[in-house]
């Protein structure tokens, strides 16, 4: 009962606090810098022909021999996605009117690369066998969670590290904090990139930045 109490007086203090606009508030950041252990890219597969069948059959060829090829090289299933899939006409349009020409079939792939040293070489492969696009290369973590709380709890000591030197500044004692609040941030941000050659193709991992930014709310005692 006198823990209740106590709590109930707490937040009635809190609340006291907030109304009378005796309070500060303040913004922290975290960021923790974490090596990637997976890419994500998108590659794409078109062809032309005159018919449009003609043009789905050739890019489904050359979709089939870069979908072998990835899982030649260990890509699981799960880690392989249909993007688009498109058929469009081709028109001449050099003259007074707009003439079909034929058709342009194209489909792209999301990958989840998660054996790194590998990438280069696969993405080398992949065009030889038919990959006619390549991009949004994008490095990440396949388990954010731990970087996600190392950078929530140094934003939080941030926030609390603001919040005492204004305290200070402004000679008043500072309380507890009164609300807590995530927000802004997000997922795994490139930063500064290290040149990794890998057959053919040259690859920068670098490091990616997890970053969250917290809100908080202390009373002024």
């Amino acid at each position: 009962m006198r823990l209740f109490f106590i709590v109930v007086w707490l937040w009635a203090a809190a609340g006291a606090a907030l109304a009378q606009g005796r309070v500060i508030e303040v913004t922290g950041t975290g960021e923790v810098a974490a090596a990637p252990d997976m890419a994500t890219l998108r590659m794409g597969v078109s062809a032309e022909a005159r018919a449009a069948a003609d043009a789905l059959a050739q890019m489904s060829d050359g979709l089939a021999a870069v979908l072998a090829r990835l899982e030649a090289a260990g890509i699981a299933a799960a880690d392989v996605q249909t993007g688009t899939l498109d058929l469009r006409p081709r028109f001449d349009n050099s003259g007074a009117r707009a003439t079909r020409i034929g058709f342009t079939a194209s489909s792209t792939l999301v990958v989840r690369v998660r054996d790194l040293s590998s990438l280069g070489a696969l993405l080398d492969a992949a065009v030889a066998d038919g990959t006619t696009e390549l991009n949004q290369l994008q490095f990440g973590l396949s388990d954010p969670s731990a970087a996600q709380a190392e950078a929530r709890a140094a934003a939080v000591r941030d926030a609390a590290a603001k919040a005492g030197q204004i305290a200070a500044a402004a000679g008043v004692t500072l309380g507890a904090p009164m609300q807590i609040r995530e927000g802004g941030g997000g997922g795994p941000q490139p930063m500064g990139m290290e040149m990794a050659r890998a057959a053919a193709v040259s690859i920068a991992e670098g490091e990616v930045a997890i970053r969250v930014m917290v809100t908080a709310t202390y009373a002024i005692e």
